[in-house]
């Protein structure tokens, strides 16, 4: 595979799991789009925050080309979990018009750079710190997809909402009482499980 075709390759991943992320949010109200659903407060908007942060740091700050006039890893303060979620001040439309500014910037990063472009992660120790673009696509990559799966189960868990994109949910079922046969069947195998010697 050439350069071009193996970076657009990693684009496009990169491209399938931010569009997951923001989908989540579509079709809900203010609350739901920031309330937490887990012990450690993961909600909708808080991952579409964290990613702003991740791609501004790692496809931005990591090859000296911060956002002009974005927001900066210095601004969250020090709570380590404020790009988790967002204030009553911080708007949705504010949030994802951050990241899409964010993205928008990312995209000219991998664009303009060679795979094998160096880079430099400052909070990463040693020799670990220095990246090539190829790299960081790939952690990016990693993480983006992640985030998305928590916020398939974050969603599912407000309203019953699943699938993996508007135009594809890529679900076993279409049918709800096939969703209740099913979940009562993998309750049951865990009922069944737990009562073995």
């Amino acid at each position: 595979m050439d350069e071009a075709s193996a970076k657009a390759h990693l684009h496009r991943a990169l491209q399938q799991g931010r569009d997951a992320l923001l989908w989540k949010l579509e079709g809900l109200d203010e609350y739901d789009a920031r309330r937490p659903v887990t012990p450690t407060a993961t909600n909708l908007l808080g991952l579409v925050k964290h990613m702003a942060f991740v791609e501004l740091g790692y496809l931005g700050d990591t090859f000296g080309r911060p956002l002009p006039g974005g927001p900066r890893v210095e601004d969250l303060g020090d709570d380590p979990t404020a790009d988790l979620w967002a204030t009553a001040d911080e708007s949705r439309a504010a949030v994802v018009d951050t990241y899409r500014r964010v993205i928008a910037h990312a995209d000219e990063t991998i664009a303009m750079l060679p795979l094998d472009a160096p880079g430099h992660v400052a909070h990463w120790p040693g020799a670990r710190s220095r990246v090539t673009l190829h790299g960081v696509l790939v952690h990016v990559i990693a993480e983006i997809h992640r985030h998305a799966g928590h916020a398939d189960i974050v969603r599912e868990s407000i309203d019953g909402a699943a699938g993996l994109r508007t135009d594809n949910d890529n679900l076993a079922h279409d049918d709800p009482a096939a969703w209740t046969a099913h979940h009562a069947a993998v309750e049951q195998a865990a009922r069944d499980a737990a009562r073995r010697p």
